[in-house]
């Protein structure tokens, strides 16, 4: 179902420019900060805590509890902290907005509710695993298959809605929404259907929609995909390029990743790879596009971008492919000249972006890592579901630097603003200060 609800009217008043004010400054919009690559600006960094300890207290200046569960990263815009979570069973869904300063509760909307939601089939995933993004007028949450909205951060009530955007997760949604320009860019890789769409970001109507092109080779005796299609499933969230003169997305799926215009859907290129569950973000660094291919076997591909990276170029524009030891879940990122990932067995890398080499290669910290770790120039963060808040050196030596505790698992990629670390644990939103 397509609705725009009366509280568009709303949103479009002038208010002497108050309206504005909701999510501004935009302190970190999206799950992966204002550049979309996890990096902290510099004015940020130099206020940013070493070490805490919530057991103690040392370092948190709240802790705030919230209903339900999720993934869902927090992103903060102005004086508010937004995420999302849903209740166990996902017949319900969220959305909170935390007052920054304070820990105190400012929305907490019942976004959607469905009848039958399918079951997650696993223990690790949940019904609100994908991440909001902001602007200074608008949050726009997203729940997959379930639903998408733009809300009035003012009032958390709905502009407009999509609940008629569908595909089977099988194991629950992933993929977050990603801003460009007008669009708001929406990933769906399913067992059945394998798409991206791009909605007006102000009437929530859609713009395009672009269907894999992607050769699963899945099929077995009878025709089918083998295992309902789990096999094409996947989790990634795009991020977008310039390329000579053209905007592209960036886009990893199940077997293939893909590069697309961002303003029209049109493919523009495709390597293959042999992996599935794909739930990271590509890296984009000087001409060149770093993914991870997910479960099976995660690989670390580095693809020339140029005007030249047209139609199928897994032979003629992969420059190395790194078959060993990747992040399967954790988004990679770049900083210092250097390429930083973690497995999700907590195996922290070095990587050299030229060769695909390890520079260093250490554990980090026990337990899974699925949240995308943090960057400054001289320090990079990771969080782990066994509550461990590390920080390494951001360069080639191994160092940590502090090794810190929360008392909860931590699935979410980390917040900033300020200077405060913003971390959501399992039931609480925490401040980290120095």
């Amino acid at each position: 179902m397509f609705r725009i609800l009366p509280a568009l009217v709303i949103a479009m008043v002038p208010f002497g420019g108050f309206a504005q004010l909701a999510t501004k400054p935009l302190f970190w919009p999206d799950k992966q900060g204002p550049t979309r690559d996890s990096i902290v600006p510099e004015a940020e960094a130099e206020k940013l805590p070493l070490e805490w300890d919530e057991a103690s207290g040392k370092g948190i200046e709240w802790r705030t509890a919230y209903e339900g569960e999720g993934h869902c990263s927090p992103v903060i815009g102005g004086d508010l902290v937004w995420f999302t979570s849903a209740t166990k069973d996902g017949k319900k869904m969220y959305v909170y907005a935390i007052n920054r300063h304070d820990g105190k509760v400012v929305h907490h909307k019942l976004v959607f509710e469905n009848e039958a939601p399918e079951d997650l089939g696993n223990p690790l995933n949940n019904y609100a695993a994908p991440s909001c993004v902001l602007e200074e007028d608008a949050v726009y949450v997203h729940f997959g298959t379930y639903g998408t909205a733009r809300l009035d951060p003012l009032t958390a009530e709905k502009v407009w809605e999509r609940r008629d955007i569908n595909a089977r997760h099988f194991r629950g949604p992933g993929s977050s929404p990603a801003l460009f320009g007008d669009l708001l860019v929406l990933t769906f890789d399913g067992i059945d259907k394998h798409f991206l769409t791009a909605l007006n970001k102000k009437t929530g109507e859609t713009v395009w929609l672009t269907n894999r092109s992607t050769d699963y080779k899945d099929l077995g005796p009878d025709g089918k995909p083998l295992l309902e299609g789990d096999y094409r499933k996947a989790y990634g969230t795009p991020t977008f390029a310039k390329v000579g003169e053209v905007d592209q997305l960036l886009s990893v799926g199940s077997r293939a990743a893909f590069g697309y215009e961002a303003l029209t859907g049109k493919e523009i290129w495709t390597i293959t790879h042999e992996e599935y569950n794909a739930s990271s973000r590509p890296v984009v660094r000087d001409g060149v596009a770093y993914v991870n291919t997910g479960s099976g076997g995660a690989h670390l591909i580095a693809v020339k971008l140029d005007e030249t990276t047209k139609g199928d170029v897994t032979k003629s524009h992969v420059l190395w492919d790194r078959d060993r030891r990747n992040s399967d879940l954790s988004s990679p990122l770049s900083i210092n000249g250097y390429l930083f990932q973690v497995s999700g067995s907590g195996v922290g890398m070095c990587v050299d972006m030229k060769t695909g080499e390890d520079i260093w290669s250490e554990r980090v910290s026990p337990g899974k890592f699925i949240s995308a770790p943090l960057a400054t120039k001289e320090r990079l963060y990771f969080f782990s579901d066994a509550g461990f808040g590390t920080v390494v050196a951001a360069g080639p030596e191994f160092k940590v630097l502090a090794q810190n505790k929360f008392s909860e698992p931590v699935t979410a990629s980390p917040a900033v603003a300020d200077g405060a670390l913003f971390v959501r644990t399992k039931t609480h939103l925490c401040k980290v200060v120095k």
